[in-house]
């Protein structure tokens, strides 16, 4: 199994960037606004970032991945990289990957950032937070019906927000096209479904921060509180805004 990878930036840090269910190394340099962020990061540390199997230019098997095999997807770029130790950075579901990685390789990650993330992504009795199990099974049928969908773009898949211009979610829309089949963002959908790391995050002894947006319209802050709550001594930073991404609009940009 093939994963790629890009380095680039100097510093005293290896920062790994763990994207969520699809993402295309080549393709997110081409949205201005993402590149001017990943070119900050390089400015201040060596930034590795990746394409998780199955997606964009990694090796894409007919099966999907399960969530430990995408971690391990870490390794293996860390591995690669001869990277002793690592700060990991994981956005969306991103986030419950890096959180899985950190709480079983302690030894492999030097701290551990999670932006929009849930320990669980479906709705329980114990957890009301995220889809229910039924508006899931729809999301995924219209998924591998139709692949990315405008609703999906703004709404509860990518979470781009309501407000949005329509170019925007254009652009979205072939970058996900490029980074996975519909059929692959549906198992992946399904994948992120059946998430639930809650046990494991007692377990995280690497410094944590959690950040999440007040208003993000995929993964509720109340859910991110939560999780940072789990986490032993993890700081929690929210920021305003409507978007699931890390800037209030498109691209990448803290505040």
């Amino acid at each position: 199994m093939a994963i790629a990878y890009q380095v680039w930036g100097s510093g005293p840090v290896d920062l790994v960037w763990a994207p969520g269910t699809a993402s295309h190394l080549d393709l997110e340099w081409e949205m201005p606004l993402r590149a001017l962020f990943f070119e900050k990061l390089g400015a201040f540390c060596r930034v590795i970032k990746f394409d998780k199997r199955g997606t964009g230019l990694s090796d894409r098997p007919i099966r999907m991945a399960t969530l430990e095999e995408r971690a391990d997807d870490i390794r293996a770029v860390i591995d690669a990289e001869k990277v002793e130790r690592a700060s990991l950075f994981g956005v969306s579901e991103g986030g419950s990957m890096t959180s899985l990685f950190a709480a079983l390789n302690p030894d492999r990650v030097r701290s551990l950032i999670v932006w929009g993330t849930q320990a669980r992504w479906c709705t329980s009795d114990d957890h009301p937070w995220g889809m229910s199990s039924e508006a899931y099974d729809q999301l995924i049928k219209d998924m591998a019906e139709n692949g990315p969908s405008d609703e999906y773009i703004r709404g509860a898949g990518v979470g781009l927000g309501r407000t949005v211009d329509q170019t925007v979610v254009d652009a979205f829309a072939r970058h996900m096209r490029a980074a996975a089949s519909p059929s692959a963002h549906a198992a992946y959908e399904a994948m992120n479904r059946d998430i639930d790391i809650r046990n494991i995050l007692p377990t995280i002894s690497v410094p944590t921060l959690v950040m999440n947006r007040t208003q993000d319209p995929v993964a509720s802050v109340e859910a991110a509180r939560d999780m940072a709550r789990r986490i032993p001594q993890a700081e929690m930073k929210e920021y305003p805004g409507d978007t699931h991404l890390c800037r209030q609009g498109y691209g990448y940009d803290f505040g």
